[in-house]
């Protein structure tokens, strides 16, 4: 398969501001994009364009398939993925961030410097795709990422995690780091909160991935992907396209 940059901006207008969406990757069926902007504009602003938020392993094999130095490679983006942390308990790494259904009371509540805390239906809903996490950051060597019960469920499987680990050890990186909140920070919180996890970029000798952040309010990257459309000779091989509100459910 054959990668090809069209560099092309979408302006759109969210709320009163006027909100760019720069499609920076096409590889086969594949489209990818990014918006910079506060997280819920930004993810309501992808779903109207008929993006999904990308997810971790979407997001490895973009960099993968594209190289170290590209924009994909080269930048932090959110991602779908959360952690949910709970007091007295061990921090959860979530497929689907509750954040992702209620974006705009996670970013209001983030402008208030305050955590946001998921109902409980929603936190039942996100732990049915979830791993634990230890209740401090992890180090992970790139050599033994299929090996990791966490790079593996972070990155959807032996084979996707062994090629991320891979790659990371040609670009020069021998072990990423995930971070997670300080367990007296957590354990200080009368209920659970959760954090969206910040995908960061691959630098010189360095790579990680993030549940630290409380800056959904702050204009950032989050990347988006979807189903690009084929010429009609080619309709016949195409997948069927993700349906938006399903994957957010």
């Amino acid at each position: 398969m054959e990668w090809g940059h069209i560099g092309k901006v979408y302006k759109v207008q969210v709320s009163g501001r006027d909100m760019g969406i720069q499609v920076d990757t096409k590889f086969g069926e594949i489209e990818s994009a990014i918006i910079y902007a506060p997280f819920d504009r930004a993810l309501d602003t992808l779903i109207d364009n008929n993006y999904s938020p990308i997810s971790l392993s979407q997001n490895a094999h973009l960099r993968i398939c594209l190289g170290k130095e590209t924009s994909v490679s080269g930048s932090d983006n959110w991602v779908r993925e959360g952690v949910l942390y709970f007091p007295k308990g061990k921090p959860k790494l979530v497929r689907n961030s509750s954040i992702l259904r209620s974006a705009k009371d996670a970013t209001i509540s983030h402008y208030n410097n305050r955590e946001f805390h998921p109902a409980s239906d929603q936190i039942e809903k996100a732990l049915e795709n979830s791993i634990d996490l230890p209740k401090k950051e992890i180090k992970i060597p790139t050599n033994r990422f299929n090996s990791n019960a966490f790079t593996v469920y972070a990155f959807g499987g032996e084979k996707e995690a062994k090629a991320y680990g891979d790659f990371l050890r040609k670009s020069g990186i021998k072990e990423m780091f995930f971070y997670i909140l300080d367990k007296s920070y957590v354990d200080r919180k009368a209920k659970p909160f959760e954090r969206q996890v910040l995908f960061g970029k691959i630098g010189y000798i360095w790579s990680d991935l993030s549940g630290c952040y409380r800056t959904l309010d702050h204009d950032f990257r989050l990347r988006g992907v979807k189903w690009a459309p084929k010429a009609p000779s080619q309709k016949k091989q195409l997948i069927k396209k993700p349906n938006n509100q399903s994957q957010l459910q």
